[in-house]
């Protein structure tokens, strides 16, 4: 009875001792190892581990890349623009034992790092002017703010990976009127812009008037020309054929005056002798 008793109390102080003698570091993690609240030694390691029961103890510390995302705050810039910017900082846990000396634990940490990199970022927005933080160059100001904060974060053994604007915006209350502003200043470029163009569209139409000006004219010169030139042709036919028989010519050229004048009720009263009555004549015989 006496030896299963004893069994019994040896599977008790098994069961109690052996869990505090075992344990176990995640892939993720990273440990610092404490005796009697002196430290022993750093397991950055994954795998099982053994320690001594209830005098050694291990404080556990995730060696992932750790987000801040803390609330948006207001900057001036140096244009004196007030500025609500929301950033994220990105960091890590790479000295296990100098961050437990320091602070302990992650909440710790964040208490650190959260004022170290809102007062980077308030030093360094007030050196830039508003325009250059909402444009390309924001890149540039947020690696100095992290180069910067990074520096003093390593003397509680952070690393910070980087610090980024998710969004900057003005304070609600003067959106209204930077909107109102950047509208007239919009409507302001339209209007040079449309300006711009109907001078340019006078002056296309200028040039138009112009060249229809000239295409009419040379066409006239050049119909006139071609008219002269068939006026001076059909003289020349006409004086040709008035050459070789010049009686039937007057005799054509009579017949078309008499078409042209004989028309309809025409009356003429003319001396019987006129020339214009000269082929109306009866044919005289020949002698």
């Amino acid at each position: 009875m006496g030896k299963v008793v004893i069994v019994i109390i040896l599977v008790v102080v098994a069961l109690i001792v052996i869990p505090q003698a075992i344990y176990t570091v995640d892939v993720t993690q990273q440990a610092v190892l404490v005796q009697m609240g002196k430290y022993k030694r750093t397991i950055k390691e994954p795998g099982l581990r053994w320690k001594i029961p209830f005098i050694q103890s291990v404080v556990r510390f995730d060696k992932r890349v750790l987000t801040s995302d803390t609330a948006p705050g207001d900057y001036i810039t140096m244009d004196k623009k007030r500025l609500h910017v929301d950033h994220v900082s990105r960091w890590r846990i790479v000295d296990p034992l100098q961050f437990y000396k320091s602070v302990r634990n992650e909440e710790g940490g964040l208490a650190r790092l959260q004022p170290i990199v809102f007062s980077e970022m308030r030093d360094e927005l007030a050196s830039h002017n508003f325009s250059d933080i909402i444009s390309l160059r924001r890149e540039e100001i947020m690696e100095v703010v992290a180069t910067r904060a990074r520096e003093k974060l390593q003397a509680f053994g952070i690393e910070l990976v980087d610090v980024r604007i998710k969004r900057a915006d003005l304070p609600a209350e003067v959106q209204q009127s930077v909107f109102a502003r950047m509208r007239a200043e919009r409507e302001r470029i339209a209007k040079e812009y449309r300006a711009e163009g109907e001078e340019e569209a006078f002056k296309i139409r200028a040039a138009a008037d112009k060249d229809k000006t000239i295409i009419l004219a040379e066409a006239y010169e050049e119909s006139q020309k071609l008219k002269g030139e068939g006026d001076a042709e059909a003289i020349k036919i006409y004086a040709e054929a008035f050459e070789q028989a010049p009686e039937f010519y007057n005799f054509l050229r009579s017949l078309e005056a008499y078409e042209n004048f004989l028309v309809g009720e025409t009356t003429l009263v003319l001396g019987s002798d006129s020339e214009l009555f000269k082929y109306l004549d009866s044919p005289q015989p020949e002698e």
